[in-house]
């Protein structure tokens, strides 16, 4: 699969330069950056923390005079910079740093063409902005985070834990109301799609798999590594019937246990059961794939379950 290539727009006048190597740092983990602009009014003192990084980290600053008092004359530049650079048709996303809300209408602009658009501000950032791109990240969870923070939610924007809490939920059932197994991995896609700011730095995790145990409401299963989630009460019940399938199998010796038996009791007992839960589409294939329990044909030619 080929890198992703992306254009880094920052607005030096929201931004402070301690950021910068972060910022170059995480926008590697999702593509190049192919153009790398900085924007503000250069003879003013307010931007001379940045005139040291521009030079070491390649970034082309745009000078931008303040001519007018109240007037965010960066902000105008950068948004005509963005929309030459889409026509130009070199990148297949943006990344804009900033920490107001200036930029909302460029976010859904850029992604109304089609373009991923990465947002990067500080916690204070408007939600308005937030939303508007594909994701974005809280510039206080980049590089070394404090100690004390692990655990911790991010004030202000962040996104509550019960909110999260409710969508993995939701979208568990949503899977296996249509007999699918949930991979973590596509929880994460989707809580971002439904949450661009969603990030488990916010709550001071570095894995979405350790901030999902922690909430003591799912089990992750790992195969093969794929990790599977599955709702705690559901994950239970089914290792319930699993046990109460192998304990009918002991009891029923070495001839085993018709299927068609063993059917009627697990589903007498277990009235809301359905093997399309586990995966499978047929009863005699949730049996054949329970540990130590396996089927074979009986001299009628009808299969039964017995103990390995």
């Amino acid at each position: 699969m080929e890198n992703k290539h992306f254009a880094l727009l920052i607005d030096a006048d929201n931004i402070s330069a301690k950021y910068i190597g972060d910022i170059l740092e995480e926008l590697s983990t999702y593509g190049i950056t192919t153009y790398k602009r900085i924007y503000g009014d250069w003879t003013s003192t307010q931007a001379t923390k940045w005139k040291g990084e521009l030079l070491e980290n390649s970034v082309i600053p745009v000078q931008q005079f303040s001519n007018t008092v109240g007037k965010n004359a960066t902000d105008s530049t950068l948004i005509i910079d963005a929309m030459d650079i889409l026509y130009t048709g070199n990148v297949d996303g943006f990344c804009i740093v900033s920490s107001d809300s200036d930029f909302t209408r460029l976010a859904s602009r850029l992604r109304e063409s089609g373009m991923e658009v990465i947002g990067m501000g500080e916690e204070k950032t408007p939600r308005s902005f937030r939303v508007a791109c594909t994701r974005f990240v809280n510039l206080e969870n980049l590089g070394n985070q404090d100690e004390d923070k692990a655990g911790k939610d991010s004030k202000d924007n962040t996104i509550s834990r019960e909110v999260i809490y409710n969508a993995i939920t939701n979208i568990i059932n949503e899977n296996e109301n249509k007999g699918k197994s949930v991979e973590l991995a596509s929880v994460g896609n989707r809580l971002v799609n439904m949450y661009p700011d969603f990030d488990v730095r916010n709550y001071g995790y570095s894995l979405l798999s350790k901030f999902v145990e922690d909430a003591g409401l799912f089990l992750l299963e790992k195969r093969q590594n794929v990790i599977t989630i599955y709702l705690k009460d559901n994950k239970q019940s089914q290792e319930e019937i699993r046990n109460y399938v192998k304990e009918i199998v002991r009891k029923a010796g070495k001839k085993g246990i018709g299927i068609s038996e063993l059917s009627n009791l697990v589903y007498n007992k277990y009235a809301n059961f359905n093997v399309k839960d586990f995966g499978y589409s047929q009863f005699s294939k949730f049996v054949q794939g329970i540990e130590n329990v396996e089927l074979y044909q009986d001299k009628n030619d009808r299969k039964r379950a017995r103990e390995k």
